[in-house]
């Protein structure tokens, strides 16, 4: 198995992943007002690859999960990230991968000198990886959520919990970092390999 950046070949079949996730009307929810029209954050954007799937091969390994990235602005100018959409295929669910992905593009933006990061999920799931209410009580999303969906992470105390305001879409090039370090080493080109997670089945 292999986590790495996202490449332009890729998007295809990250398309039919998020298709099979959450279905053709994936793209009416709120969170995606925000995404319209603006390319995702390049650089943090990643994918597990499985090179070992049966009809596969290292040439051209089966994509089985994904996760992305995108620039937003509060309506008091503060510029933070979004985190989603993040998918697994359903026959590599339960192996981990999700919260290999997670860990590792934040690992990667906090690096790079972002300052915060916010999500729309599930609390008791995002919760593990440092997301919390708190950082996102003064902002607001341009569509119905439900609040305690809507979660924060801050990097840099206090980073995201002033901002105000609502949330808007913000092309790529004004979120970029003020004080950018190297990214965390995952191997060559950005590549990790990792053990192949053991699939179940799918009934």
């Amino acid at each position: 198995m292999i986590l790495t950046t996202e490449l332009p070949a890729h998007a295809g079949a990250i398309e039919r992943l998020l298709d099979t996730a959450f279905g053709p009307k994936r793209k009416a929810k709120t969170v995606y007002r925000l995404r319209r029209g603006i390319a995702p954050v390049a650089d943090l954007c990643m994918v597990a690859l499985d090179d070992e799937a049966p009809g596969y091969s290292a040439a051209q390994p089966r994509l089985v999960a994904s996760i992305r990235y995108w620039p937003v602005m509060a309506a008091d100018g503060t510029m933070t990230l979004m985190l989603g959409p993040i998918a697994v295929a359903e026959d590599y669910r339960s192996a981990g991968l999700g919260g290999q992905l997670i860990r590792a593009s934040l690992a990667r933006a906090e690096a790079l000198g972002y300052e915060s990061v916010l999500l729309v999920g599930d609390a008791p799931y995002y919760n593990r990886f440092g997301f919390t209410r708190g950082p996102v009580l003064g902002l607001k999303l341009p569509g119905p959520v439900e609040l305690d969906r809507f979660l924060g992470l801050e990097f840099v105390p206090g980073s995201l919990s002033k901002a105000q305001g609502m949330l808007g879409r913000a092309a790529s090039r004004t979120v970029t970092p003020a004080t950018a370090t190297a990214a965390p080493a995952t191997g060559d080109a950005g590549v990790a390999k990792l053990a192949r997670p053991r699939r179940r089945a799918v009934r």
